[in-house]
């Protein structure tokens, strides 16, 4: 999300001094790559340029061929082979191994529901959308109809497909993804036509509550927010919860832990971190937050202080479920060998994306398979009638 809030901005900014622009996306992906299908840049035609698409190795070349791709205001799929040693230009030592398609489209600002309105759209709600962008690995030279549609989990679309056998079929695939919260690639067949679609599931940023003020809590912001995460910092104490003392994107909330949840917003990409280093603060906020969805309940300490709230939440009467207990981490964060604040910092978070993501957290190097999985951009076709 971080880097469609930059594209949006440094769009903004191109249309204000007059200068045009394209989007340059990566479509999809055979092996393995830097960056994965969704990575984005933007392209002004003085070569500036916004947002990433590998590691570096691509852009030189993808900007030669962007502005090309603006000099003919006409969309363009390039593919990149990084497993050839004898091409030259970008595949000699890469060590890549991937074959990535990306797809360069000339923005037009007067065209309604044009790629960056559809992703602005994106950004201004925290919802989960699919974004539908149609390509053609047939014909590369031939038109390639782009990102075209938006698909908000109530069905609400923005934009359109023109072929109406084909927008129904796009359209229960989309609703698919939103199921099972995941990307897709397929390939529609018909008589008379064939195209390609990235069927892109995006949620919204990580929301981190932090509850503390502390100092300890200012590299957590900080790296959050370098992340694109969306940090919030809350504590009881207005000497400490003060906006001077953390990063101008960090939202702010001075409160008595009973209150708390009812002035905030909590959906599936919400997590909490407990650090208040008030024993009573932390015990009321963790009372509350078992009985939410949040997916996510660090709590900063050793593990005797989280046994002692457990204990004393039960002689309360309060026995949590091992679905209650299985959201809560303490000691927060991952193994890493954290002494300092920044440290610490980088542990929780590490564990955060983490748990998002799924994973265990381990080493890379102990993992037997792919560091992604290749059946995620596997393209399955699809025979319309």
């Amino acid at each position: 999300m971080k880097e469609i809030k930059a594209i949006i901005n440094a769009f903004e900014k191109a249309g204000q001094e007059g200068k045009k622009t394209a989007l340059v996306t990566v479509v999809h992906l055979e092996g393995s790559s830097y960056r994965r299908p969704g990575a984005r840049m933007l392209v002004t035609d003085e070569g500036e340029m916004t947002g990433a698409i590998s590691g570096g190795c691509l852009e030189g070349d993808a900007l030669r061929k962007a502005l090309s791709v603006l000099n003919q205001q006409q969309s363009r799929l390039v593919t990149y082979d990084t497993s050839d040693e004898d091409d030259a230009t970008i595949g000699v030592q890469l060590g890549c191994a991937g074959v990535i398609q990306v797809l360069m489209e000339p923005i037009i600002p007067a065209q309604a529901n044009h790629p960056v309105e559809l992703l602005e759209k994106v950004a201004n709600r925290r919802q989960p959308y699919v974004l539908i962008t149609l390509f053609s690995l047939e014909d590369k030279k031939g038109r390639q109809p782009g990102t075209c549609l938006l698909v908000e989990a109530d069905g609400m679309i923005t934009g359109n497909i023109d072929n109406a056998i084909l927008k129904a079929s796009v359209l229960e695939d989309a609703a698919a993804c939103f199921s099972q919260k995941q990307s897709v690639f397929r390939h529609y067949k018909s008589e008379s036509f064939t195209v390609t679609a990235f069927i892109e599931y995006i949620e919204p940023a990580i929301s981190l509550m932090i509850i503390g003020a502390g100092n300890d809590v200012m590299p957590l912001v900080e790296i959050a927010h370098t992340l694109g995460w969306e940090p919030s910092v809350i504590d009881g104490r207005p000497t400490h919860a003060k906006r001077e003392r953390f990063a101008s994107a960090c939202q702010i909330l001075v409160s008595k832990p009973e209150k708390v949840l009812e002035q905030l917003v909590i959906d599936e990409q919400t997590v909490f971190v407990l650090m208040t280093h008030n024993y009573n603060y932390d015990l009321a906020m963790l009372k509350a937050l078992v009985n939410t969805s949040v997916s996510y309940i660090g709590v900063l300490g050793p593990k005797k202080k989280l046994d002692r709230m457990l204990d004393d939440m039960k002689a309360e009467g309060i026995t949590l479920t091992p679905e209650q207990l299985s959201r809560i981490y303490g000691p927060v964060g991952l193994e890493i060998g954290a002494e300092t604040a920044e440290e610490i910092a980088l542990s929780i978070l590490a564990e955060i994306r983490a748990v998002r993501s799924g994973t265990g957290g381990q080493s890379l190097r102990s993992k037997a398979d792919t560091i992604h999985s290749r059946e995620a951009t596997r393209i399955s076709e699809k025979h319309i009638q």
